[in-house]
């Protein structure tokens, strides 16, 4: 098609004032982004090859402005070239508008946020609930008085006749609780307990319909249902029909609540949720949590947002217990902080006493519910240790035996607000023999049918699934399914730091094992890497014909198995560091094994997403298309990074991005050689910056070195970079400073590469600076002491330290799950000052300092945008030598933090906390999943992380996190065993300082917080690197796109793409052409400095238009379902737009083509 002259012509001419304008605003720096990120798609398809020949013309006009013209044509030649890839719409990231041109100069951009997006973190909080947790904690004295038989309660008296109108109706709730590896592995609890449990059940059950049973690991129960014959199968599903089982939860485990991140809680939902409704056509309604060490409201959340209607909570502190069942609040509507009306409700039941066993469970006597308990009938493994046995129920003993526990359903039933009482029955794997069955079930049933026929007891007894109560509940308080009810409480907050008894707080299991909790996050990020990865090119290898080729029945195998692995990892004895040793390893021969499997499907992915001629496709699994560029021995290991082999001949190196974001990042990899020469996608030559690889402190290897370089990489996208040796490189070497004891003069190192001085430890301060600041490091330790904000010239005090915890002399001392401190931590004291090894350069600069136990080191970014705004802290933690020690790292800063801190929980929420000096130290110590703040009216800083830690503000302007502990004996909570297992552990972590404006008085007594747009994106940086691959052939490469962009942009700032997960058919374990597109958006506060905070992205009030989502694929169709795809609206249409509100996540089933 071509196009008359004028047309040309005029054309040209608007193009040339708009870039003159454009270069104008440049130079004036007051580079603002347009209102919408969304700007594409504004060429129609025949001019591409016009845009070129415009383009050209231009830079013959505008020769000085070369910089920015050639961004411009190259992001027509990437138009073009996805217009010969058969594209329907040729769209694509516009790859230099709003992106900082000259690295390394600033050019200041301003987020372009609405600011009725700002309205949200204003408005939130300022909902009252009638029970706020953070009140609750400053009214409790934390003492613990004796309570009499209900120790850590008190006297609970009743009126003989209260029940004379109506009955007392009592739910006997049998159940067994399965911990999927704790004591012994998944495998050999399954063989040995669980497998005899359910087979048992299904035997049991049938022998007499009043009988009822609850369960809630999907983990184990798909293994059972594996392994059972059709008959089996199908008297299961006739009880769940007939309400005689009853499936609770239906997650793949009964994850721990403190330390796992809300993407893996999500991911083991619907791995349980998606088997449930295959296998049986089940969904389940209500949530049942009794063994998590302490509950947070992201759980409450997930399971209102998964359809659920109600939930039950156990392990929660022993005073808030007591306080709650005072005040008669067990049981109240859980709302999230910053829910600003009531949607985020879902009806809770707190179980009030000190377990979940049965003597804990029948009312407030253990003594006497001890002997109700028909496992421990006198000549059986188990008995009582109130040293009253059990009676079996027979002629002589009913009436009296039914009394007794009628005055305990009583009792209890005192503490909640209805005439409907829950009474669990079970324990850890009970009703694996045939004969507790029947002990159970026979002698229940014979004291509810006393009970029931003598109209004297006014009380109805049965038993029931946990559902049959909840709907008794409801029907009682005249709730609907949905509605409030002005009969429970509504209450806001958590529920950590845990304690069962005494000033034992469960804050130790926090930190215990970090190894694991960091691998934990590593998988999980290279999980979604490969899910959205996958799901793109299951679609491209069917519209190219190549289904036949491409591994998709293979890798989605692998991918499940991934799934399951991560969610089994979930589970509250696993990421929390409390089973045995054997236990923990084959958690992590599981997790290794899957990290190396989400790989495979990484690298088979982008091998035909990236190939520029589909029909060349070819799969060869002897030798794969790319290698991924790090690689872990061993379970138990640190990755390393393998070393890349330059030749003349460039080889590929393709970089993922696996955030939502169009990203500048810094990439460093390593190279066989010094000469090197790094080719942008486009072809250009890149700045790159060599550095050492050390061998030790010292010492220079000179096998590889390390090229960083600023990469430039589309949302979910792929660049391709190629790398080649070169006679002489024009590359920025790295210039070292290396401080060590004894030196008494500078000597310069000989090295035939780099520049090595060698020179005593100093007084005077090490300097690092950015254009955004300058930081001050001690010049005897190393370690960071003063930050000067450059925006506002400000000099804050921010010294790092580290210091050693050790525990009590008393006979309970720390273990695996308890925090026992002898008191403050001790500063960590060296003999001689540790070497420290400063290096200069281009890219990056950085202060490293080897201490004993610890190898801390402090990176500041040289470049403009988010990396360049934040410290990079990264510690290699080993204290396998040491002997009942913690080791934390601790800032001190001068911001008047006043008590306050604040800590998220699972990486979704902020939730306020409070130091309080009425509570023991090991009380202040709350989980922390992905961040920690501390501010003042002027700043806050920021402690992102990318493991999940125990955190604390112990002191004004602290913060502080345990890195690592090793004790030398069982806590007494059932292990038997301390934490000797220790690994060499990498903590990574971010410090980001930012300038607060137009804060009020009353904020720093909300209940609820939120991080910045550039934290958020700090967060999601840190969790989500970018991922490396190179070619594996070092010949015969085919044609490879120069850029991968899936995406049209990036997502509004404040929304992120949490997964997209492809569904499994329902038939078999093949992928179907349907995926799960979850999405999360995010709640952010706008009263920071923003300006240049280099992110290239705007917030359109929680709208995406479908449409502009993807590019080079077109979105069939678009649903909204529940959370983890159960449930579907009844009104469920094709959406063309995506409406969100803040802290909202939503889940949609997807059709892309």
């Amino acid at each position: 098609m071509k196009l008359s002259r004028q047309f040309t012509v005029l054309g040209s001419a608007v193009f040339c004032v708009v870039i003159f304008s454009l270069y104008l605003m440049l130079d004036r720096g007051h580079f603002d982004h347009p209102k919408s990120p969304r700007r594409e798609g504004t060429f129609p398809k025949g001019q591409l090859s016009i845009l070129q020949e415009k383009i050209d013309h231009l830079e013959r006009l505008l020769a000085e402005n070369n910089e920015i013209i050639s961004n411009i044509r190259d992001s027509v030649i990437n138009l073009s070239e996805s217009v010969k890839d058969g594209q329907k719409n040729p769209v694509t990231i516009n790859f230099s508008q709003g992106s900082q041109l000259d690295l390394f100069r600033s050019a200041p951009t301003l987020l372009s946020v609405d600011s009725e997006d700002c309205l949200f973190a204003s408005k939130s909080g300022s909902h009252s609930s009638d029970v706020q947790m953070l009140d609750v904690y400053d009214i409790l004295p934390f003492d613990n008085p004796d309570g009499g038989v209900w120790k850590q309660g008190f006297d609970i008296t009743y009126n003989e006749n209260e029940w004379d109108s109506a009955p007392l109706q009592v739910f006997v709730v049998p159940h067994s609780h399965n911990d999927p590896g704790w004591l012994k592995t998944f495998d050999d609890y399954f063989r040995d307990q669980t497998q005899h449990i359910l087979n048992n059940m299904v035997i049991k059950l049938q022998e007499d319909n009043r009988r009822k049973f609850i369960w809630s690991e999907i983990s184990y129960f798909s293994k059972w249902w594996d392994g059972i014959d059709s008959q089996r199968r199908d008297a299961v599903k006739r009880l769940i029909k007939d309400g005689q089982f009853e499936i609770v939860t239906g997650g793949w485990v009964m994850p721990d609540e403190a330390s796992a991140h809300y993407f893996s809680l999500i991911d083991q939902l619907i791995e349980g949720h998606q088997w449930l409704e295959r296998n049986l056509g089940v969904k389940p309604k209500s949530g049942w949590a009794v063994d998590p060490f302490g509950h947070s409201p992201t759980m409450a959340y997930l399971l209102k947002r998964a359809g659920f209607s109600n939930m039950l909570i156990q392990r929660i502190h022993y005073s808030v217990k007591k306080y709650f069942s005072a005040q008669k609040t067990l049981e109240f509507f859980w709302r999230q902080n910053w829910d600003l009306g009531s949607s985020t409700d879902i009806l809770c039941h707190m179980m009030p006493f000190y377990s979940y066993d049965v003597p804990h469970t029948c009312g407030p006597d253990p003594k006497i519910c001890c002997q109700f308990d028909f496992k421990r009938l006198p000549g059986g493994r188990v008995s009582c240790p109130w040293r009253v046995p059990p009676e079996a129920i027979h002629s002589g003993n009913i009436q009296h035996r039914a009394w007794m526990i009628l005055d305990q359903y009583r009792k209890k039933s005192k503490l909640f607000r209805t005439k409907v009482l829950l009474a669990p029955l079970g324990d850890d794997f009970r009703y694996a023999e045939s004969s507790e069955w029947d002990q159970q079930y026979q002698n229940y049933q014979k004291l509810f049918d006393y009970m029931n026929t003598h109209p004297e007891f006014h009380v109805k007894a049965q038993f029931g699934t946990l559902s049959d109560y909840f709907e008794a509940l409801r029907k009682e308080s005249n709730l609907g399914e949905g509605s409030s009810s002005p009969l429970f409480p509504v209450l806001s907050g958590d529920f950590f730091t845990y304690a069962d008894r005494d000033h034992h707080y469960w804050s130790g299991y926090f930190t215990s094992r970090p190894f694991y909790k960091r691998l934990d996050r590593v998988l999980e990020s290279h999980l979604r890497a490969a899910e959205i990865l996958y799901s793109l090119a299951l679609i491209q290898s069917h519209k190219y014909n190549k289904m036949s080729v491409f591994p998709s029945v293979d890798n989605y195998k692998l991918l499940t198995e991934a799934r399951r692995n991560l969610g089994l990892f979930q589970h509250h004895d696993a990421i929390t560091g409390t089973s045995k040793d054997w236990v923990v390893v084959d958690y992590g021969t599981r997790l290794f094994h899957s990290l190396m499997n989400v790989k495979k499907v990484i690298i088979d992915s982008a091998h035909i997403l990236i190939l520029k001629d589909k029909g060349a496709y070819n799969y060869d699994t002897s030798t794969p298309f790319l290698k991924m560029d790090d690689a872990q021995s061993s379970q138990d290991s640190l990755p390393h990074k393998t070393v890349i082999k330059l030749t003349s001949q460039p080889r590929y190196l393709l970089i993922h991005n696996p955030t939502d974001q169009e990203r500048f990042s810094v990439v460093s990899v390593i190279v066989s050689s010094p000469r090197v020469k790094l080719l942008s996608p486009l072809g250009k030559p890149v700045t790159v910056q060599i550095s050492a690889v050390w061998d030790g402190a010292t010492t220079v290897s000179h096998e590889a070195y390390q090229v960083s370089f600023l990469a430039h990489l589309p949302p979910l996208g792929l660049g391709v970079y190629q790398l080649l040796e070169v006679p002489s490189s024009e590359a920025n070497l790295a210039e070292y400073n290396i401080y060590m004891s004894g030196r008494d003069s500078v000597q310069e190192k000989s090295d035939r590469i780099f520049k090595i001085k060698e020179m005593q430890n100093s007084v005077d301060n090490i300097i690092l600076e950015n254009s955004y600041m300058k930081l001050w490091f001690s010049g005897t330790s190393g370690l960071l002491e003063k930050i000067n904000t450059k925006e506002d010239g400000k000099n804050h005090q921010m010294k790092v330290e580290f210091a050693w915890y050790g525990t009590t002399s008393n006979r309970d001392k720390s273990g695996a799950y308890l925090f026992l401190p002898d008191g403050d931590a001790k500063p960590y004291i060296f003999t001689d000052p540790p070497t420290v090894r400063v290096a200069h350069g281009k890219i990056f600069s950085e202060v490293v300092c080897f201490f004993h136990h610890v190898t801390h080191t402090m990176r500041l970014y040289n470049v403009q945008g988010l990396e360049g705004q934040s410290l990079e802290v990264s510690n290699i933690v080993d204290i396998r030598g040491e002997y009942n020690r913690e080791l934390a790292m601790r800032i001190s800063s001068d911001i008047n933090s006043r008590n306050r801190f604040y800590v998220d929980l699972n990486g979704y929420q902020i939730q306020p906390r409070l130091t309080m000096s009425k509570l023991p130290l090991q009380a202040n110590i709350y989980p922390m999943t992905t961040m920690a703040y501390i501010q003042d009216s002027g700043v806050r800083l920021t402690l992102h992380s990318a493991q999940s830690l125990g955190v604390a503000s112990l002191k004004n302007g602290q913060l502080e996190v345990i890195m690592d502990r090793r004790l030398m004996q069982d806590d007494n909570r059932g292990l038997g065993q301390g934490v000797q297992d220790n690994k060499i552990t990498a903590n990574v972590f971010r410090l980001l300082l930012e300038r607060r404006h137009g804060t009020d008085v009353n904020e720093e007594k909300a209940s609820v917080s939120f991080p910045s747009l550039l934290s958020h994106m700090t967060s999601s940086f840190l969790n989500h690197p970018v991922i490396p691959m190179t070619t594996n052939a070092d010949s015969g490469v085919p044609e490879m796109l120069n850029m991968f962009s899936p995406l049209m942009s990036s997502m509004p700032c404040d929304i992120h793409i949490v997964n997209l997960r492809t569904i499994q058919s329902k038939v078999d374990t093949e992928p179907s052409d349907e995926a799960a597109l979850i999405l999360h958006r995010k709640g952010f506060d706008c009263r920071f400095s923003n300006r240049d905070v280099g992110l290239l992205c705007s917030t359109t009030q929680g709208k995406v238009k479908v449409h502009k989502l993807f590019n080079k694929f077109s979105v069939e169709s678009l649903t909204p379902a529940s959370l983890s795809l159960m449930h579907s609206p009844p009104d469920a249409r094709n959406m063309s737009e995506i409406n969100m509100s803040s802290m909202e996540i939503n889940t949609f089933r997807i059709r892309l083509r």
